[in-house]
């Protein structure tokens, strides 16, 4: 008899337990939060996109197609859910203090989840020294780091560093050069001091670029546009910072990439 009522246990406890896991969410979503500057800004939402901007894009513009059902297995160290969604919340001219101050920021830490990602990718505005609006030199360019691995932490979520995309210049020998003198470096010191997630980006940009060579991203992935050929730029553009389609294309990923590499943490 007791044998019998041992059993019976089981098989309601086991009962109880598939009613339980049936009762679980099938889809669990992954938010992907950018924090930076124009080079990562999705312009696509701005009015009149098609006629006064394209064609720059920032590589957060594209990068949610790079999350496919084939490509998640390879973010298993990140514990990504079944889908990521990537919200784009970097904005041109900003800097990690104005970012801050603007209450961007603010957004970001109030909608954090447990186990989202937030990349935070800023260093083309704060070494500005002539915009007194952003610029922010390499101590209060680290604080603002600091500040915000620990918030995105005290969220349980996950903070990855990123150093900012090189510029299409200088170059020497056929070879790219940074271009944004200590600020890559500082970005290295607060994730050794921290133990966050890095991705060096500067250099990965460096050797991309240099490989494609000076001519073909001139032309191909920087903003230097002929005349007469887009709406918006009638009179042509010069411009060495900020991307057309493929440029972005490249750098989001160059980043993608450079996710999947990233450790395994609890």
């Amino acid at each position: 008899m007791t044998n019998r009522i041992f059993l019976l246990l089981i098989f309601f406890s086991a009962l109880l337990s598939l009613q339980a896991c049936s009762n679980l969410p099938q889809k669990s979503v992954t938010h992907l939060y950018i924090a930076s500057d124009s080079t990562a800004t999705d312009y696509s939402t701005e009015p009149d996109y098609g006629t006064k901007r394209y064609p720059q894009m920032g590589w957060g513009q594209v990068f949610q197609p790079l999350f496919t059902a084939e490509s998640l297995p390879r973010l298993k160290n990140l514990h990504v859910g079944n889908t990521v969604e990537v919200v784009p919340k970097a904005k041109g001219g900003r800097s990690t203090r104005s970012f801050f101050e603007e209450g961007r920021w603010r957004e970001i830490y109030e909608a954090l989840q447990p186990g989202d990602l937030v990349l935070i990718q800023f260093g083309h505005n704060d070494q500005s020294k002539e915009k007194v609006d952003r610029y922010t030199p390499i101590d209060g360019y680290k604080q603002y780091l600091r500040l915000y691995v620990e918030q995105v932490r005290a969220k349980k979520a996950r903070p990855i560093l990123i150093t900012s995309v090189n510029r299409n210049y200088p170059w020497v020998d056929g070879k790219l050069q940074n271009s944004h003198g200590d600020y890559p470096q500082a970005v290295k010191d607060i994730a050794a001091e921290m133990k966050v997630d890095l991705i060096d980006l500067t250099q990965i940009s460096i050797d991309h670029f240099t490989a494609k060579g000076e001519a073909y991203v001139t032309g191909k992935y920087f903003m230097n546009l002929p005349e007469g050929k887009f709406e918006g730029y009638p009179k042509g553009l010069k411009d060495n910072t900020h991307f057309q389609p493929e440029g972005a294309e490249a750098v989001a990923k160059l980043v993608f990439e450079a996710l999947t590499k990233l450790p395994a943490k609890p």
